[in-house]
């Protein structure tokens, strides 16, 4: 099983990234033997993968990590690099390998004081790898100094280092960093291939594999979380019985509170187990005994983590309800696919009653107004704006058609 294995509906990336890993393979080869490099080289020192949510941008960046960290013996019989079962590329794939750091927002913004550390280690040749790889998974998060901050190190990189960014599309990275990135853009996989991949990686029985991936529209991560996951399910279905509730002002009032809350015990749940794993390590690393005071002077290294750690319990939250408001928009597509006549490609067959009760019960521009109303909330929600403000705002318009 290569690295490869597990973009799904991603043959024709998959290719370009093959041959980029095999390119890379052969300088490090001719490097360490004095060689001449090979001619016209498909590896470069800075990529961008781009595509819409689900796609796999992240695993498919990791994926090709773990090839140029590749050490199978086959690679000297002329085997791909990526075997994805070899030391390198397994540490890769799980996030503890040495010379592969990754770099993700806790909360809205990727901080520079986040990056400093990153850049600089970016400049060092690999401690005991092939290359020096930078995996930054959300790269349309970068602020203005922390993007400047990137933008030097992939102007000036070291040798044997690799930049891997990742953002939703070209347009939300600066152009002065990704002119000097070669771009890869994915694709949403079809329902199809992600039922398929569930059945295959997971043990998804067919029927499950197909209704989770249509639910999601091709979205890998929550399709496998919704075959896999009772609770996902659970949430799901109380989110598509919400226009349901929503008769009057009370009713707006109580599902908006609901839906927050929700997202908050998902974001807290989230949250317990990595902040306490977090707060023991560093106060093991401070001196701390067990059970014991801190040092002196170490109360700001405390408040920088509980800061850093409740920016990440805002941001789960958010993609939370993002997640739910995702599953509203998607309902209201079916709805208005009925009442433009169509029944193809409804992605809620299973609340198929739901459907058509709200298609009975409005017009089409009705349903326009609905999913502008969702659209409003998620924008209210980037920009900041109280999530439950923004939710009840959005289910007072949802009553309101």
């Amino acid at each position: 099983m290569s690295v490869w294995d597990d973009l799904v509906g991603q043959e024709k990336v998959s290719e370009q990234l093959d041959a980029a890993a095999r390119d890379a393979d052969a300088l490090v080869t001719a490097a360490a033997s004095d060689a001449p490099p090979p001619e016209a080289s498909k590896m470069t020192h800075a990529w961008l993968f781009t595509g819409p949510p689900g796609a796999g941008v992240t695993q498919t960046a990791r994926a090709f990590a773990a090839a140029l960290q590749c050490v199978s013996p086959d690679r000297a019989l002329g085997g791909s690099p990526g075997c994805g079962f070899c030391d390198g590329c397994h540490t890769a794939l799980v996030g503890t390998h040495a010379d592969v750091s990754t770099v993700a927002a806790d909360g809205a913004e990727i901080l520079v004081k986040d990056m400093r550390d990153t850049v600089r280690k970016s400049y060092t040749s690999p401690a005991n790898g092939r290359w020096q790889v930078i995996l930054v998974e959300d790269a349309e998060r970068l602020n203005e100094k922390s993007a400047n901050a990137v933008l030097k190190a992939v102007e000036e990189p070291a040798p044997r280092t690799v930049w891997l960014l990742c953002a939703p599309s070209v347009e939300d990275v600066l152009p002065t960093i990704r002119s000097r990135c070669r771009h890869l853009n994915l694709r949403t996989p079809s329902v199809d291939a992600v039922a398929d991949m569930l059945v295959r990686r997971e043990g998804v029985e067919p029927e499950a594999a197909a209704a989770a991936a249509r639910a999601t529209q091709g979205h890998i991560d929550r399709a496998r979380r919704l075959a896999t996951d009772p609770a996902a399910r659970e949430r799901r279905a109380a989110v598509l019985k919400l226009p349901l509730r929503l008769d009057d002002i009370g009713g707006c009032l109580k599902a908006a509170q609901q839906l927050v809350d929700a997202a908050a015990d998902d974001a807290k749940a989230l949250a317990e187990e990595t902040d306490a794993k977090e707060t023991e390590e560093l106060k093991a690393a401070l001196g701390a005994a067990q059970g014991g005071r801190l040092p002196r002077g170490t109360a700001g290294v405390m408040k920088d983590l509980e800061d850093k750690q409740k920016r990440r319990r805002t941001r789960t939250q958010r993609d939370s309800l993002d997640l739910a408001l995702t599953d509203l928009t998607a309902l209201y597509r079916d709805v208005l696919a009925l009442q433009l006549g169509s029944r193809l490609a409804i992605a809620n067959a299973d609340v198929e009653d739901t459907l058509d009760r709200l298609a009975r019960g409005s017009s089409p521009e009705s349903t326009l107004r609905r999913i502008e109303a969702i659209a409003a909330c998620r924008e209210a929600l980037d920009r900041n704006v109280a999530p439950l403000l923004a939710v009840e705002a959005m289910t007072m318009a949802l009553r309101a058609g």
